[in-house]
């Protein structure tokens, strides 16, 4: 029997088989989740109602885990993002490491197989910005090493997308004469 490594384990999702009806209110709430269960319901074929009881399954079982704002990181002053290899000694999936979630200028943290233990996606005002975070974070017990890559531009960032082609019938294809 496989051994569970991690100390700190996520939020557990149930399963929930989402259908076609689920999967394009997904689609079109990751765009933008202030439109209107009307809106939402004309874009998909369904009523108001049928949406907001869809929707509120979908917040029960945990498929959305939350509505947030995103915020434009240069109009805030966080113009800077870097992706930050975190190496430590052993496994490094320790309380004290994850307790880095908690620096706000850390926006994921993702544990890797290869030549690194943790991967964090940070961003911060500046490159001295950057240097004191690394600073902060070289004082977490375990932590021997980072690497860190500053982004130069960014072509795509986007939250996680649902497969809205799932159980939608394959498009008819014109007759020809």
């Amino acid at each position: 029997m496989p051994r569970n490594t991690n100390a700190i384990q996520p939020n557990a999702v149930k399963a929930h088989d989402l259908d076609a009806f689920d999967r394009k209110i997904l689609g079109v709430l990751v765009r933008d989740a202030n439109v209107s269960y009307a809106d939402l319901g004309q874009r998909i074929g369904l009523s108001a109602p049928a949406v907001h009881e869809r929707v509120k399954r979908m917040r029960r079982t945990g498929v959305i885990r939350q509505t947030s704002a995103l915020l434009d990181p240069v109009a805030i002053g966080k113009s800077l993002l870097a992706f930050v290899h975190v190496d430590t000694h052993g496994w490094g999936n320790t309380a004290e490491l994850m307790a880095v979630a908690e620096l706000p200028e850390v926006e994921e943290v993702h544990s890797v197989a290869g030549d690194t233990c943790m991967l964090l996606k940070v961003r911060t005002e500046n490159s001295q910005a950057l240097e004191g975070l690394l600073a902060r974070i070289y004082d977490v017990p375990g932590v021997i090493a980072t690497r860190s890559y500053i982004v130069l531009s960014a072509h795509l960032e986007r939250p996680v997308q649902p497969d809205t082609t799932k159980d939608w019938p394959a498009p008819r294809r014109a007759r020809s004469s």
